[in-house]
């Protein structure tokens, strides 16, 4: 998990320093790129277990949009407006969201503990997007890259659910491969209209070639199948602990190599945000430790 929280850190760098493209163009390319490099590993096994994916067909468009299309249109939307360090600490709460879900989708119960673990999670995040002005919430100006994330945080902690519940059904490279191929078909006519609207963008530049090589690689296969993984052995909620370094990696690289500051507003924010999603998920790995210990002995 620590080296998908490094790739995950480098898409959000690389998305931001690419930001002149615009986001659904980068997602779709992004897209293109992971399934030319998955056919050959995903087609045969895709169609032998052909049947498998027909019969589970409405669990994988959900995971192909919300874990594919829709986050990560989120993210590079978000990336237009807000910087790295935002957008990092911002979806560095996904796992607090994640827990919540589960316990409406998978009937996991909560404790206490962990709802205020949730609770302060979203005022670390809402301090972030306030830049401390916390108690001055309805009347500071919002940024419109902050509001895009809110959409991330909620399809990628969905993404993370429905992988638990599913994913273990499909070898992995097949189904990563159909879910690219959904999440291509569906974005095709919306980067189509994208481009009706401000035109088909200048793409020959080296720095977007390579950028998008290393999001449609890096990111959209390698990371997806490590992250995928440690779901199904670790579950949704403890897997998504190691998101709590994002928000420092993503800082470190954004302060060294796009030269953003970093202030003390991130720092206080990403610590409420850490403290309020390690209550809220290890509460619960700890507890079902426990449950394991009585049932095996």
């Amino acid at each position: 998990m620590i080296i998908v929280v490094m790739i995950y850190a480098g898409n959000i760098l690389i998305g931001k320093a690419i930001s002149e493209l615009p986001p659904i163009t980068i997602t779709f390319f992004r897209l293109l790129i992971a399934f030319v490099v998955l056919f050959p590993l995903g087609y045969r096994s895709a169609w032998k277990y052909r049947d498998r994916f027909f019969k589970y067909k409405k669990p994988v468009l959900v995971m192909a949009l919300s874990g594919l299309a829709l986050f990560n249109t989120f993210i590079y939307g978000a990336l237009q407006f807000t910087t790295s360090s935002n957008v990092a600490i911002l979806e560095s709460i996904i796992p607090a969201i994640t827990v919540v879900l589960s316990a409406f989708m998978l009937k996991e119960r909560l404790k206490g503990i962990q709802w205020g673990g949730v609770g302060l999670s979203l005022i670390g995040a809402i301090w972030v997007v306030m830049d401390g002005n916390i108690l001055k919430l309805t009347v500071i100006d919002w940024n419109v890259g902050d509001l895009i994330m809110i959409g991330a945080i909620i399809t990628w902690a969905v993404y993370s659910v429905m992988v638990k519940k599913y994913m273990h059904k499909f070898p992995p490279y097949a189904a990563i491969f159909v879910m690219t191929g959904i999440s291509l078909i569906a974005l095709l006519p919306i980067v189509i209209i994208e481009w009706s609207i401000i035109g088909i963008p200048a793409m020959g530049d080296s720095n977007f070639i390579i950028g998008l090589l290393y999001l449609g690689i890096f990111p959209s296969l390698i990371a997806l199948i490590f992250y995928n993984r440690a779901v199904a052995l670790l579950g949704a909620s403890q897997a998504s602990i190691f998101l709590n370094f994002l928000p420092v990696v993503t800082m470190i690289g954004a302060y060294l190599w796009l030269g953003e500051e970093i202030t003390v507003m991130h720092v206080i924010g990403a610590g409420i945000v850490i403290v309020g999603v390690l209550l809220t998920t290890q509460f619960r790995v700890k507890r079902r430790s426990l449950e394991n210990k009585k049932r095996y002995g």
